[in-house]
């Protein structure tokens, strides 16, 4: 158990940074960290006036706000569970993960409150509007009582604490558990992950001391609070730094991030690779691609101008500031983090899990690995290559540590079939470990195909490979009766830019379909490719849900 406990570390940040900007919603209202603790001890009130008592659950859903940050923190800060529910999940989802969670109180935008139905969440006693906190339901007859009275009474029951600046919550042990994050799921249903404070703080501390923060530095937040990455990187890390966070509610346009890195230029960048990848791909490789550029590449001294002037314009479509890019969530694409390492752009990358809220590995820019690594095992963890194959040295990937989940809510089957008896967690992920420790990851074990002639096949490698080709945006490469097929989706900006029509695109995707074939062995080539004209359906972190397109193969 680690001796910095995640409340008090809260605490400790509120005092020490009182009239600091805290949060900020895009073109909204600011609040100090002040101004938080006022709002924190307001729903401390009412949490325990509505006889609410340690450990009882609040559910939490919306998109990225101030106001979901303070709800989030004054759960945890008096001992309550916060259930973050994702924003786009269906209302009879989220019916269910309140039910699953037993929450007692719900805080919630209008938009999704009022698409929620009442009587099929019988554990709730109240439901509060997430724009001002008011209160939009109640099935408790004294709730709105306690809500009328809250303004008065917090003031009153925390006027020492306030007045003087100096916040003490109440001690809650890092054991206890803290959140109950439910997975977006690629594979399946939701399952509730039971983090304890222990592992929020070792996120928390792993970050801060790779990434320097000091109080005020921006941070710009637009992945979603209620994953795992989001919340522990745009959220809990610099608030305990004493960092300005602007969020964007909306999801973000390319148009809305660059105003918004314009506006607030941040000290570093969260992003998931599809957003970099698509930078690259839309924005760069045509550059890259014309005769004269290719021409000043090949000439030593001016190929460093070229590299130089994209790393400034894309250093300033970021503002211009940030001392780091971390990207995450899913794995980048090795030819692209190549490229970025070559400009001299400061990227890392990490790897982790819910169950892990989320960090596994991390590669440290000062201690780059070789391209394809994900770095190596956070020092809070020890990580090991189960069963490696005595030939690649391939095998699942297992973790055990401080910031381990508990399990998962209520589904000791699942957790049984996650966590051995030793305390493992079994990712399902593959991977391996070079001599040096750094880990390279080749796909989920669930997805790897076995082929009729016994070789392994990981396809992520594959749609690797087949991404950088023209015109590609996104693939995945399934089993169809013993052979592989491969499902594209056409980069449309690229098609436009090329004037391609029609059938056209099916010829170019046929093309690039020949021309990787003949760069790969012959048990992992594509016998037939398919042209999908709608976007892949993704995760809230971008994640594409293979599950759903194993049908079409």
């Amino acid at each position: 158990m680690l001796k910095e406990n995640f409340v008090d570390t809260i605490g400790a940040s509120i005092n020490k940074h009182w009239d600091v900007s805290c949060f900020s919603d895009l073109n909204g209202e600011t609040i100090t960290y002040g101004e938080l603790a006022h709002r924190i001890f307001r729903i401390h009130y009412i949490i325990a006036e509505a006889g609410l008592k340690k450990g009882d659950r609040v559910g939490l859903a919306g998109r990225n706000s101030a106001n979901w940050c303070v709800t989030y923190l004054a759960a945890v800060t008096c001992g309550a569970v916060i259930v973050p529910i994702l924003p786009d999940f269906k209302s009879a989802e989220i019916e269910h993960l309140v039910r699953h969670s037993e929450c007692k109180l719900l805080f919630v935008p209008d938009s999704i409150h009022d698409r929620l139905d009442e009587d099929k969440m019988q554990s709730l006693r109240g439901i509060f509007h997430l724009g001002d906190f008011s209160l939009a339901w109640s099935r408790d007859k004294k709730l709105p009582g306690v809500v009328d009275a809250a303004e008065a009474g917090y003031r009153e029951r925390y006027e020492t604490m306030l007045a003087d600046h100096k916040v003490r919550f109440p001690q809650v042990s890092n054991a206890d558990m803290a959140a109950i994050v439910y997975t977006s799921g690629t594979t399946g249903f939701s399952k509730g992950v039971m983090l304890t404070g222990n592992a929020l703080i070792a996120n928390i501390l792993y970050f801060l001391s790779c990434i320097e923060l000091a109080p005020g530095d921006n941070v710009v937040s637009f992945l979603p609070l209620a994953h795992a990455f989001g919340c522990a990187f745009d959220f809990l890390a610099p608030m305990a730094a004493g960092c300005h966070i602007t969020y964007i509610e909306k999801i973000p346009t390319p148009k809305v991030l660059v105003a918004a890195f314009a506006a607030h230029p941040p000290v570093y960048v969260m992003s998931v690779p599809l957003v970099i990848e698509k930078i690259y791909r839309n924005r760069i490789k045509p550059i890259l691609e014309t005769p004269k550029v290719k021409l000043m590449l090949k000439v030593p001294g001016i190929n460093k101008l070229v590299y130089k002037k994209i790393h400034d314009q894309i250093y300033e479509v970021f503002g211009g500031r940030f001392k780091e890019m971390v990207i995450g969530g899913a794995a980048i694409n090795k030819d692209i983090e190549d490229f970025f390492r070559k400009i001299g752009l400061r990227m890392t990358c990490g790897y982790g899990m819910t169950e892990c809220g989320p960090l596994m590995s991390y590669t440290v820019y000062d201690e780059l690995p070789p391209v394809g690594s994900v770095g190596k095992i956070i020092p809070y963890l020890e990580g090991r290559i189960h069963k490696p194959d005595p030939n690649t040295g391939i095998g699942e990937v297992q973790v055990r540590g401080e910031n381990l989940m508990l399990g998962y809510y209520n589904d000791e089957e699942a957790t049984a079939e996650t966590i051995n008896p030793e305390g493992w967690l079994m990712t399902g992920d593959l991977g391996r470990l070079d001599e040096e420790g750094h880990l390279y990851l080749t796909g989920r074990s669930k997805n790897m195909i076995l082929t009729t002639s016994g070789q392994n096949v990981y396809p992520e490698e594959i749609e690797s490979q087949l991404n950088n080709l023209p015109c590609v945006e996104e693939s995945l490469i399934l089993e169809n009766d013993g052979k592989l097929l491969a499902l594209v989706y056409p980069d449309l900006e690229s098609v436009d830019r090329a004037c391609l029509k029609g059938k056209q695109v099916e010829t170019l995707m046929e093309e690039n379909r020949k021309s990787l074939n003949v760069k790969l062995p012959g048990f992992s080539q594509i016998a037939r490719l398919k042209v999908l004209y709608e976007e892949f359906e993704k995760t809230p972190t971008k994640k594409i849900k293979r599950r759903l397109y194993n049908a079409l193969s």
